[in-house]
């Protein structure tokens, strides 16, 4: 393909618009992706993947893109998605669907919501407050360049991405695509790292590697506030997992008083 003809190549979202709509106006994700390959050869799949996500009004995901990262109503050219099933999609009608919106939550994170519901999200977790790990979490996975440069969240093929991945054996914090499209697998820890998180990322490596991968290399990251040497005689074997510290800077500024009165 020349160059020209890539600069040609309108954005994924719209090609994502094009495929449903030429498609019926509800379809698969994997039909999706199938119908912008054959017309839109070398299309990157998981970018497909995720603008599907990140146009799809009730998919609480799409909140770890940035094209979601602040509250708003769902009536821009990102909201024309609606998922009634894992895996499918259909165009986004408010009259039909009712009207979405993404909210920011009491404890300061964002989400997605109907809005005639009166608050009452019955998808929204309850009870997990100021929940320090879930937030790091959350904050990683919307800056994955922090991690590393070229970084995208993971997505399968039913439109769940990789955050908090569901597998037989675990849960994985971060499952992410680099950009030479291997696998990383990324788990966090929000203070000092146990060494058990070790046998967690090598555990959950296999089985990526075994279940997803598809031959393509498969690495992962610990990443907490302080790695211990316990966590580094645990992976030094193993040159596919590597180990990051976190730190968090806080600046306070004084504010002037108001001064006498007169």
């Amino acid at each position: 393909m020349t160059k020209d003809q890539l600069n040609k190549r309108p954005p994924v979202w719209q090609m994502i618009r094009q495929a449903i709509e030429a498609l019926g106006g509800k379809t698969t994700n994997v039909a999706i992706k199938e119908w912008i390959l054959k017309r839109y050869p070398g299309t990157n799949t998981n970018t497909i993947q995720c603008q599907i996500i990140i146009c799809t009004v009730n998919h609480r995901s799409r909140i770890h893109y940035p094209e979601n990262k602040k509250p708003r109503i769902a009536n821009t050219q990102y909201d024309f998605l609606f998922r009634p099933e894992r895996g499918e999609v259909e165009l986004y009608n408010p009259a039909k669907h009712g009207r979405w919106e993404i909210y920011q939550r009491e404890d300061g994170r964002l989400d997605v919501r109907q809005i005639d519901s009166a608050g009452n999200d019955p998808e929204t977790d309850a009870g997990t407050g100021f929940a320090a790990e879930s937030h790091l979490r959350d904050y990683l996975a919307q800056h994955l360049d922090l991690i590393e440069p070229g970084l995208e969240l993971f997505v399968d093929d039913d439109g769940t991405t990789g955050v908090e991945y569901i597998t037989p054996i675990g849960r994985i914090d971060i499952l992410a695509v680099d950009d030479a499209g291997g696998l990383v697998v990324i788990e966090l820890k929000v203070s000092r790292g146990s060494d058990a998180v070790a046998g967690q990322v090598l555990r959950y490596k296999n089985w990526v590697e075994r279940h997803i991968a598809n031959g393509q290399r498969v690495r992962g990251i610990i990443i907490a506030q302080h790695i211990s040497d316990k966590i580094l005689y645990a992976i030094a074997n193993d040159p596919d997992v590597t180990a990051k510290e976190y730190e968090i800077n806080l600046i306070l500024h004084d504010i002037e008083g108001l001064g006498a009165e007169t």
